[in-house]
């Protein structure tokens, strides 16, 4: 590789002068072919053969997320299984992640490029506060994952959506809020409680009977639980607590101290706790 004159300094210089706060910005215009949403892409924009778009192929899916506010915070869960038609692709895949201290995202769509959404988002928050030496507002990293959602909208066309829920703790306003997007990058605050991904319906219809203002942490935790056990009663799609793999959902909570992974020995709990309430009242559907 030829250095340019002026040697190292310069290409630190030029380097500089062409980065912004945003490090999907400074990626589209430097390699928009590492961009998640140029896979498949071509030339000159969004152009499909006569006949629409190209099927997608199969490929993993992950599926159901719930997410909801209780007392000083907000908590955001997944279960563990992807399916790929009417195969289970994984029992293990985890759908919800730290995007920063603040706050959590939940991925539901094609899992590869989904987990390409979530990471390129991760470095965009990362390098936002290392350029700006602050943290991005809430409002600000709602807005700018909904820009991404929207690069991807060639290949949500052809069946690779992808579908978040971005949750986190406001430290401007003092509070927990939910934020759903739909496919096209569209960003839409939800209050209480939502849910995404197939077995969302039945999620969603749970948590409107569980939930109730100021929970505290151990209640949210046992209310998402038990709202992904009802959605996996009824989706093939999504999986419920698997006691004989020891396989609990995911589950993260946020609030002013910052994000904190659930462990699994209060997911183990809080499961058991679910399903040996349903065994006693003799529950069939």
């Amino acid at each position: 590789m030829t250095m340019p004159a002026g040697g190292p300094g310069a290409v630190f210089s030029q380097i500089a002068h062409s980065a912004t706060a945003s490090f999907s910005e400074y990626l589209a215009r430097t390699a928009p072919e590492l961009l998640p949403g140029a896979r498949g892409a071509v030339p000159g924009g969004l152009q499909f053969p006569a006949g629409g778009p190209a099927a997608a192929p199969p490929v993993p899916h992950a599926t159901t997320i719930v997410a909801m506010t209780f007392g000083g915070g907000v908590l955001m869960a997944g279960d563990r299984r992807a399916t790929m038609g009417n195969v289970i692709a994984s029992r293990h895949i985890e759908k919800v992640f730290p995007a920063d201290q603040y706050s959590v995202l939940g991925i539901a769509g094609t899992a590869g490029l989904a987990l390409d959404v979530t990471r390129l988002f991760q470095v965009e928050l990362e390098h936002y506060e290392k350029i700006e030496g602050t943290l991005l507002s809430l409002e600000g990293k709602a807005n700018r994952l909904g820009a991404m959602i929207q690069g991807n909208l060639g290949l949500a066309l052809q069946g690779l959506a992808v579908v978040p829920l971005f949750a986190g703790y406001d430290i401007d306003r003092h509070e927990g809020r939910l934020f759903s997007y739909d496919v096209t990058g569209g960003r839409y605050e939800e209050q209480e409680h939502h849910s995404v991904g197939s077995g969302s319906v039945f999620a969603r219809g749970s948590l409107k009977k569980l939930w109730k203002p100021n929970l505290d942490e151990a209640a949210a935790v046992r209310v998402a639980v038990e709202a992904l056990y009802d959605a996996a009663d009824d989706d093939s799609a999504t999986g419920g607590p698997d006691v004989v793999r020891q396989l609990w959902p995911v589950v993260y909570t946020v609030n002013a101290a910052g994000a904190r992974r659930i462990p699994e020995s209060e997911l183990a709990a809080a499961a058991e706790g679910v399903i040996a309430s349903r065994t006693v009242a003799g529950r069939e559907a």
